[in-house]
């Protein structure tokens, strides 16, 4: 390997560590957001086939819940993004949470996928530049 293919090979594998850590940020925050939606998810059917009058316990984050008593009133507040909330009938609640948690999986999946493939292309060309500096190492001084 010349000098210039090894500099350009440094380059690519520093490229691809930047975007292996990219990749793991982001699979961790849909990780995070799956859980919370499903999560969510669950509350919401709890709610839904609680009766007048059932106590239940909501979540309100940081793996803390409240016990509430359910009322004859089955609307729930959603947020749709972008600060932006709108009341929905708790069955229309459910069918979106579960419309979401299905494109976050989706989303997690590719961005699985995508981390993946950018590991196993790090681990390559960092074996390549290994082994070319562990060639030089060994050629004696010209």
């Amino acid at each position: 390997m010349e000098d210039a293919e090894l500099r350009q090979a440094i380059a690519v594998m520093e490229s691809y560590k930047e975007r292996v850590e990219a990749l793991s940020r982001q699979v961790q925050v849909l990780r995070v957001s799956l859980e919370e939606v499903t999560l969510t998810s669950d509350a919401l059917k709890a709610f839904k086939d609680a009766k007048e009058g059932d106590e239940i316990m909501i979540p309100v984050g940081a793996s803390s819940f409240v016990t509430v008593k359910v009322t004859s009133n089955k609307n729930v507040v959603v947020g749709i993004g972008s600060n932006i909330s709108v009341e929905k009938d708790v069955t229309d609640a459910v069918e979106y949470m579960e419309a979401n948690g299905a494109e976050i999986s989706e989303a997690l999946k590719k961005s699985a996928d995508a981390l993946n493939e950018a590991q196993q292309a790090l681990a390559n060309i960092s074996s390549a530049v290994q082994q070319e500096y562990m060639n030089r190492q060994q050629q004696p001084m010209q």
